[in-house]
């Protein structure tokens, strides 16, 4: 089960990334962001998002405590960075909606934590994702957890030009104020 596991997180996470590096790549084929947001789209997106994101829990119950991490670095750290991650991405989603969040159009969000990053439910995953690392000390999920790392950190790099086409000069103006990650 754990090697099924292993295999389907990296599995989804290669896919979703070959996904986005093709829409920076050929924009005008994109995959994400969508270039229709259709009934079949919340599929395509939260059926990857949560299957990595569920492969990496279990992965962090599997392989519970088998590095050998202080108790204080994995609850001190791990644990606030899983919190504090939720409470941004979910504070983020009620403002957007699910929809728009997983890519239907939809307003220009400047505010709320979109006023320090143009990317902070990205963020605020990778801080989850970390924080799971690290509280759970499990090697796979390390291993798991870093290619969906890298799966966001990529996403915003397709999106930036679908938000230029959507929002022209808001948009423009709103990039030099504001920086991608942090």
């Amino acid at each position: 089960m754990q090697g099924f596991l292993i295999l389907m997180g990296l599995g989804v996470a290669a896919i979703t990334l070959a996904a986005i590096l093709w829409s920076i790549a050929v924009p005008e084929r994109r995959i994400w962001p969508p270039k229709r947001y259709t009934t079949l789209t919340p599929f395509l997106v939260w059926v990857p998002t949560f299957t990595l994101f569920g492969g990496l829990t279990l992965l962090g119950v599997w392989g519970w405590a088998d590095l050998d991490i202080p108790s204080w670095l994995r609850f001190g750290v791990g644990l606030p960075l899983i919190l504090i991650g939720n409470i941004v991405v979910w504070l983020e989603v009620s403002h957007f909606g699910v929809p728009q969040t997983g890519g239907a159009k939809g307003k220009l969000r400047t505010e709320g934590m979109y006023r320090y990053s143009r990317n902070p439910q990205y963020i605020a995953d990778i801080g989850i994702v970390i924080g799971w690392m690290i509280l759970s000390a499990a090697p796979w999920a390390m291993i798991v957890g870093l290619a969906g790392i890298a799966v966001l950190i990529a996403a915003p790099f397709s999106e930036e030009p679908w938000l230029r086409d959507q929002y022209g000069d808001a948009f423009e103006d709103y990039s030099t104020r504001v920086r991608r990650f942090l």
